[in-house]
Order: structure tokens, then C-alpha cells, then sequence
């Protein structure tokens, strides 16, 4: 089972561990400020772009829709499409991966849209494809998780006051 993630960078770097090991996909993988060239081998720059809110998951975590980019500079002697390909073979990749993340707290990737991009860093200008989607992760403690340890619960006509925990009783196993 894997771990339970609590930031949004663990996802950061759960992609970049599933693009390294990926055969057949030969790329270096970083964040855009890592490049500096194009060189032998083509890159694919991972951005967390956007973290806007979402409807809760079930178990009451806070969704964070997350907008993520990945940006490919083709290797220096590559034709022209080649960025385009690799664009090709990264969405088949993503689409239906939540990277080796518990399900619990990772969507799969929708609105995945590849296209021609340019990538400018000081002087040098590359030509890029750049494919970008949404991928939601819950974080936090789940709202089922009663911070004593024992789930608790109240019937409105049953209680006084619904905000006063010593109102509440224990579920019972």
C-alpha cells in the first residue's frame, strides 16, 4: 500500500520518479529551473502550476486540484517533431496514473491538452511542447478521524447544543 502524502510537492516527485523509470522514454526530468540546454537527451520540465480548491473527498480531506505542466525541450539533434512524439507517449502515460499514490487521495488526471510551446530562459529560446492537465489530491486529516481517538456522534433532537462535544456519545463497535 503506498504512503499517505501530505504535501502537494509529494506528487511533484512522484512524477518525476515514474518519468526516470519509465522505459523507453530516455528524458532528464527536473523543474524549469534545472534547464539550461538542450543536450543529448530531451527534458521534460514538471510546473505545479495552479492549486485551486475542490469538493472534499469523501472521508472529508481538503481536495486541492492541482494544474501541472510538463514541458518538453527535445534533445539538441532531434527533428522537429520529436517533442510532438514524446508529447504523444507522456499522455498515454498519464492518463490513468496517479503515480504510485494511494487512490484515496489521488484523482486521475483529466483535461489533459498537449501544445507547441516556447520555452525562454535569459537568452536561448527553445522550441517546446508543453502538456498540461488537472490532477486533484486530498490532503489533511480525514474528518472521520475524531482528534480523541473515538468516534463520536449526536442526534440534533437529542442534544441541546450540536457544537458541544461533551454532548456527543461514542459509537459503539
Amino acid at each position: 500500500m503506498p504512503a499517505m502524502i501530505q504535501q502537494p510537492s509529494q506528487l511533484f516527485s512522484a512524477m518525476a520518479t515514474t518519468l526516470r523509470n519509465t522505459a523507453g522514454l530516455n528524458v532528464q526530468v527536473g523543474n524549469p529551473q534545472d534547464f539550461t540546454a538542450p543536450g543529448d537527451q530531451a527534458w521534460v520540465l514538471i510546473d505545479i502550476e495552479r492549486d485551486a480548491p475542490g469538493v472534499r473527498a469523501a472521508d472529508g480531506r481538503i481536495a486541492h486540484v492541482l494544474t501541472l505542466s510538463l514541458q518538453v525541450i527535445p534533445a539538441g539533434s532531434a527533428t522537429a517533431f520529436a517533442a510532438c512524439d514524446l508529447i504523444a507517449t507522456l499522455k498515454n502515460l498519464i492518463t490513468d496514473n496517479r503515480w504510485g499514490l494511494p487512490a484515496a487521495q489521488c484523482d486521475l488526471p483529466m483535461n489533459i491538452d498537449g501544445s507547441p510551446s516556447l520555452l525562454v530562459q535569459a537568452d536561448l529560446q527553445s522550441k517546446a511542447w508543453t502538456l498540461t492537465f488537472n490532477q486533484t489530491l486530498y490532503l489533511g486529516p480525514t474528518l472521520l478521524d475524531d482528534p480523541l481517538g473515538t468516534a463520536k456522534f449526536a442526534r440534533t433532537w437529542e442534544v441541546s447544543n450540536i457544537d458541544d462535544p461533551d454532548q456527543y456519545t461514542a459509537l459503539e463497535a
